[in-house]
C-alpha cells in the first residue's frame, strides 16, 4: 500500500458511497485509477467490507459501555469464546497494557445490562474487569 491507497482508504472511512468520479477528483487521479486501486484493496482483503454507520438518536433507548477485562492466566482464548457468546456483545479487541480485551456492550435497557455484568462475573478466567457507560459523542 502506498500514499494514494492511504488517502482513498481515508476518504471512503468518511463517505463508503462516494461516487468513484468523486474520489479520483479528490486523490487528483483518473476515475479508472481509483477502481482499480479499489478492486486491488478489496481483492487483497485490505479492503474487507462496507458497513453502515447509524447516527446516535438512531439508536437513542440503547445502553452502551466499554468493558475492560484482565484474563488469568493464559486463559484469554476461553474468556474471548465465552464473551463472544453474550448476544449484547457488539465488539471485542485484544489489547495491551493493565487489561487484556476491551468489549463493547450493547444493551437494551439497564435490567439487561445488570444481567450481563451478572453474567461476565461467573465466567472463569477473568481476574477483574472494569466497565465505562458511554454517554455521550464527544
Amino acid at each position: 500500500m502506498d500514499d494514494l491507497d492511504h488517502r482513498l482508504i481515508a476518504l471512503l472511512r468518511t463517505d463508503a458511497r462516494a461516487p468513484l468520479a468523486q474520489l479520483a477528483k479528490a486523490l487528483g487521479v483518473s476515475r479508472g485509477t481509483v477502481q482499480n486501486r479499489l478492486d486491488k484493496l478489496i481483492a487483497s482483503d485490505v479492503i474487507l467490507g462496507f458497513t453502515v454507520r447509524l447516527k446516535n438518536p438512531a439508536t437513542p433507548d440503547r445502553i452502551r459501555a466499554i468493558m475492560m477485562v484482565e484474563v488469568a492466566g493464559k486463559s484469554s482464548r476461553r474468556v474471548a469464546q465465552a464473551l463472544r457468546g453474550l448476544p449484547q456483545l457488539h465488539a471485542l479487541y485484544s489489547t495491551n497494557g493493565p487489561f487484556d480485551l476491551i468489549a463493547e456492550i450493547e444493551c437494551a435497557n439497564l435490567e439487561e445490562f445488570d444481567r450481563v455484568l451478572s453474567s461476565v462475573r461467573t465466567i472463569e478466567g477473568i481476574a477483574r474487569s472494569e466497565t465505562s457507560l458511554l454517554l455521550a459523542p464527544a
